[in-house]
């Protein structure tokens, strides 16, 4: 903004030197920006945006936050600098400077030393007459009214070449107040390709309906950079908003050309298609972020969550305050062509980082379908490295439809950076299957045991209690140790019992893969029973009785419940020595690595080994087998492989395949081949202490590098939360606790 247009819109009785004062008035949140810019230079520091609200009432901004550059710890210059000014909107539209803090923590420059940030830019012609912007609607068929989410999906992307949008718009034409468009989708290609000369990138933003009938109202088009979801963003406040007037006219309402980061050189338009305008179109059309979160919008299929709108706003306002709070904070809300809130899943940035350390074993936990749950809650859990259920995401699911659950599981896998999970316990109704099946391809499906329970009570109803039946179908299903042992005896039940018209038994013979211990056992669930589920994250604290009005406050009593269940673990496994009962090495070693729980599972394992006796039965060049039995008892026995040259060994009973944890059978070959240390590979990572929230050990064990600089920022001011508390008890304590923080600064300093 220009002096000539400050001196315009600002209301402020004293020149842009003036030292900031609540109630300060300015004519728009823009006019306040430019201040604080100009106030910024002649003090010595830099702005960016910060945090916005809006109206609960017709999503209107009513205050906005302006910030230090050196506000929060998103990258290593930053110094969680507390220097802002609020401003906020008042009845008669001004907006007045409500609240401030003006003190830095860091140095400033000198005063005068920066300027306020100049875009250089190309010389650009005079903007062209409204006529200039083309009428026609290549590509997109039947969308005179919402455009890019409307009621019509139909989108030929092959037609949208860059010749038919360079004919539409003169490339270097500048936006400005006032332009017209005949559609949104006009629009967002001309704000490409002035974003492409530009030097910055565009992405879909926030979008307005009409209370009356729903239809889209007004959009915005933001730079790459808004935002704070991802490391890569920097809160740019660029953006273009359209408001719809009439049937078939859009107008260039809202303007902001200023962003808060250095632009690119100017893009070869020709890339505006093959990126950033076929993929982000077509993203924004399934999933698009909206306010920080992400929007499907789809056609009618339900009645929503049932929540009401009210409640619905008051989730939201939760969603943006935590967002507000946690950097890591993810929320996605689902829609229909009404407006109307299908589906809502969330995590908080502690939850995806669990995720990197957790996420491999999964339960859907839906026990709201099977009660009269007031709220339709979901969410995915993991077992933690003490065994403990630990949070990965919620969800609120509108309808039990292949449509829902796949949507629910797509935002999953976008919050976690796209990570699969090794198994998944769910429930075997076809929309779960076919929705897992699509989403999480690869990844085993293994039904919920209570449910199983409960359909084998409805389909072999008098059966169930004939005790000669019952003995002979839990024996096949649980005892058999191979698929021909399995189909033997399923064969026999069925003949015996002339089940063969039996529908449900058949489909469930048809899926054993998902049910059966036998085709269970050789997948990693964590060692979470076969027979039974895993413990409810949410325990007491959300029932079926639970009214909404409760709803959040019980979910973050039980959220901050576990989570201070497994720092106190945590806490134990190094502060406690767990007794040995042995001198065998394995025992020390093992109690050295695994937190206490584990290693409690392991070293029963260990004094139950002594109770068996190992048997070579063959060698074939390096690797020996074994037979393993328990003394005094022949019927209980396993084959162990055995590789004298790379220490492998694997066992028939699968323990270590489905737990995570050597079985007593492979720990006696260990005992008869005088192994004394559990090899590396046998020691998996995320049952040691190590595994702890926070802990990050290379860029492949958080799935990658894209959201790396998040996870450490996470990692890392968890782990100050603990440093704080224990420097903050004396000031003997505060002393060194300070010392080693120089100390440790010292050290990064000189690192490359």
């Amino acid at each position: 903004m220009s002096k000539l247009d400050l001196d315009n819109t600002m209301t402020v009785r004293a020149k842009s030197r003036m030292q900031p004062r609540v109630g300060l008035e300015f004519d728009s949140a823009e006019a306040a920006q430019a201040y604080y810019t100009s106030y910024a230079a002649q003090a010595g520091f830099r702005i960016r945006i910060g945090q916005l609200y809006r109206s609960r009432v017709d999503g209107s901004i009513m205050s906005r936050r302006y910030v230090c550059s050196q506000e929060g710890f998103q990258t290593p210059m930053r110094t969680g600098c507390p220097a802002f000014i609020r401003v906020q909107k008042d009845d008669s539209g001004k907006w007045v400077l409500a609240t401030m803090k003006t003190e830095h923590n860091h140095d400033l420059y000198f005063s005068g030393e920066i300027s306020p940030p100049i875009i250089q830019q190309k010389a650009l012609p005079d903007p062209k007459p409204i006529s200039a912007v083309s009428s026609r609607t290549t590509g997109i068929r039947s969308l005179e009214d919402d455009d890019l989410s409307g009621d019509n999906h139909n989108i030929d992307l092959k037609r949208l070449k860059q010749e038919e949008i360079e004919s539409k718009f003169e490339p270097r034409v500048e936006p400005f107040t006032g332009l017209e468009f005949t559609s949104a989708s006009e629009a967002y290609k001309f704000y490409n390709i002035y974003a492409a000369n530009m030097g910055f990138k565009v992405r879909i933003g926030q979008l307005f309906r009409s209370k009356n009938d729903g239809s889209i109202t007004s959009r915005r088009f933001v730079c790459s950079k808004e935002g704070h979801q991802h490391p890569s963003r920097v809160g740019c406040g660029a953006y273009m908003r359209i408001q719809r007037q009439g049937t078939a006219r859009w107008v260039v309402d809202r303007l902001s050309k200023e962003h808060n980061h250095e632009l690119d050189s100017p893009y070869d338009t020709n890339q505006i298609n093959s990126k950033s305008f076929k993929e982000e179109l077509m993203e924004n059309l399934d999933l698009h972020e909206t306010n920080g979160g992400f929007s499907l919008v789809k056609r009618d299929r339900g009645s929503g969550i049932g929540i009401g709108t009210q409640w619905y706003n008051v989730l939201l306002e939760y969603f943006q305050t935590r967002q507000s709070e946690d950097t890591g904070f993810f929320y996605a809300t689902e829609v229909d062509d009404n407006g109307r809130c299908m589906s809502v899943f969330w995590a908080d940035g502690r939850s995806r980082f669990s995720c990197t350390q957790f996420g491999d074993a999964i339960v859907f936990d839906t026990s709201y379908r099977r009660s009269s749950y007031t709220v339709p809650l979901a969410s995915f859990v993991g077992v933690n490295h003490h065994r403990q259920p630990v949070l990965l995401g919620c969800a609120l699911i509108s309808d039990e439809s292949e449509e829902s659950f796949t949507w629910v599981f797509q935002a999953w896998a976008r919050a976690m950076s796209g990570k699969r999970p090794v198994s998944i316990i769910a429930d075997q109704d076809k929309p779960v299957q076919n929705a897992i099946a699509q989403v999480f391809p690869g990844t085993h499906h293994r039904f919920s045991p209570s449910q199983i329970l409960a359909k084998e009570r409805e389909n072999l109803g008098p059966l169930r209690s004939m005790e000669e039946f019952k003995i002979e179908y839990e024996s096949c299903v649980s005892q058999s140790q191979t698929a021909s042992e399995f189909n033997s005896a399923w064969g026999v039940l069925i003949a015996k019992y002339n089940l063969e018209e039996n529908t449900w038994l058949n489909e469930m013979y048809e899926m054993r893969k998902s049910w059966v211990p036998l085709y269970i056992r050789g997948t990693f669930f964590a060692g979470i029973p076969v027979d039974g589920d895993l413990k409810s994250y949410f325990g007491t604290f959300l029932t079926p009785e639970v009214p909404l009005t409760e709803f959040l406050t019980r979910y973050t009593k039980a959220i901050e419940h576990n989570r201070e269940e497994e720092r106190n673990e945590d806490s134990n496994s190094f502060d406690l020595q767990p007794v040995l009962h042995t001198k065998d090495p394995l025992e020390e070693q093992c109690s050295r690595l695994y937190t206490i729980t584990v290693f409690k599972a392991f070293q029963q394992e260990l004094l139950e080994s002594y109770n068996y006796v190992g048997i070579k039965i063959n060698m074939e060049g390096t690797v020996s087998r074994y037979l393993v039995q328990r003394c005094g008892n022949g019927d209980e026995r396993n084959t162990v492989a055995f590789n004298a040259s790379n220490l492998n060994i694997s066992c028939s009973c699968r323990m270590f395949e489905f737990e995570g944890i050597l079985c007593r059978h492979a720990l006696k070959v260990f005992q008869v081949m005088n192994v004394k240390e559990v090899p590396s590979s046998y020691i998996l990572h995320r049952w040691t202490k190590n595994a702890k929230y926070g802990i990050i050990r290379d860029v492949e064990s958080v799935g990658g590098s894209k959201d790396l600089k998040a996870l450490m920022v996470w990692s890392l001011r968890e782990e100050a939360c603990s440093y704080i508390d224990a420097g903050s008890a004396s000031i003997e304590r505060y002393k060194l606790a300070f010392e080693i923080l120089q100390e440790g600064r010292r050290n990064l300093c000189w690192q490359n």
